[in-house]
């Protein structure tokens, strides 16, 4: 008899077509996120699932599956399931990072021009019927970005990209990583290690890249603003999590720092009233690093791929843990 997948969500064709010729495939076609308690009763008999990064597989929905043998996440984040636990259930854990680098690197420093330019603002300002003469010297100027200082916290891979793109934009660039890089690497990429507090403090842009966890959960806020220049932008296209949103409207909204950019959110979709949606001086995106044509291809792939070789008891192409 064939094994029995469950995805939270269809995938693109080819991927679903690969899938069936195998397997017994059954797809979540209703309310997204899937409610928690359809997913337990799905998850209780089948060998392989598919999930997405806002389907939360914690240890309550893995005691519940009998005979799943891998988990492959549509997503180059993982905080969502409990790798821990499915480790020690030995049930294999696939997911998909170095296809969406480029992708989401584009998407960050797309935020980072966006904010510093004002295109979003001007955009809504011409939509609104407010362009009401050619601008004077002073009038809706934005900024440089030759010669600004670009702070990137965590240098993993989409950090490295975006530095790739700053430097040639003439930037200078600082990085915090929880290991600094060798010299030579520095040099190749152009960038200087620094302290948190160094970066936090020297940066005209900060762009977080890193993963959420217990240490990162709200590391961004107003304590970190304060100590911000008040004309710097911050740039997540990580995790909303990662910072205190409560923090960030007020810092916003007191200048105490120019600007942001968002790809990410605490809670996504974000709510029609959010304190967001009412500042010009932020330019939100919804949560579509990886949303390229090419690059959500390549992540179907992997993500069939991943499952494969683990309902197969083999090692994913990427995997956590086990």
């Amino acid at each position: 008899m064939k094994e029995k997948i469950f995805l939270t969500r269809t995938l693109h064709d080819f991927a679903i077509k690969e899938l069936k010729k195998n397997f017994q495939v059954e797809i979540h076609k209703g309310k997204i996120p899937i409610p928690q308690s359809t997913l337990k009763s799905k998850i209780k008999n089948v060998d392989g699932l598919i999930c997405f990064p806002y389907d939360k597989i914690d240890k309550k929905i893995i005691e519940t599956a009998e005979n799943l043998k891998v988990i492959s996440t549509y997503s180059v984040g993982y905080d969502h399931i409990d790798t821990q636990f499915a480790k020690e259930k030995k049930i294999r854990v696939g997911y998909t990072p170095e296809v969406l680098t480029d992708a989401t690197a584009d998407l960050a420093f797309g935020l980072l021009i966006d904010s510093l330019r004002r295109i979003s603002e001007g955009d809504r300002l011409i939509r609104k019927g407010k362009w009401k003469q050619i601008y004077g010297a002073y009038d809706y100027v934005g900024l440089d970005l030759q010669e600004k200082t670009l702070g990137i916290i965590g240098l993993g891979r989409i950090g490295k990209a975006l530095a790739k793109r700053a430097k040639a934009f003439n930037m200078k660039i600082i990085y915090h990583n929880r290991k600094q890089i060798t010299k030579g690497q520095e040099r190749k990429l152009g960038v200087k290690y620094a302290t948190f507090d160094k970066l936090i403090t020297q940066s005209d842009i900060i762009s977080i890249h890193v993963p959420h966890t217990k240490e990162t959960n709200g590391m961004f806020n107003m304590k970190i603003f304060k100590k911000m220049k008040n004309d710097a932008f911050l740039i997540n296209t990580s995790r909303g999590k990662v910072v205190n949103e409560k923090d960030l409207t007020l810092a916003l909204k007191q200048k105490t720092i120019a600007g942001a950019g968002l790809d990410v959110f605490e809670i996504e979709p974000i709510r029609k009233n959010h304190p967001f949606i009412k500042l010009e001086n932020i330019v939100l995106a919804p949560h579509v690093g990886s949303s390229t044509k090419e690059t959500r291809g390549k992540m179907a792939e992997i993500t069939v791929k991943n499952l494969i070789l683990g309902i197969n008891g083999k090692k994913p192409i990427y995997s956590i843990g086990y």
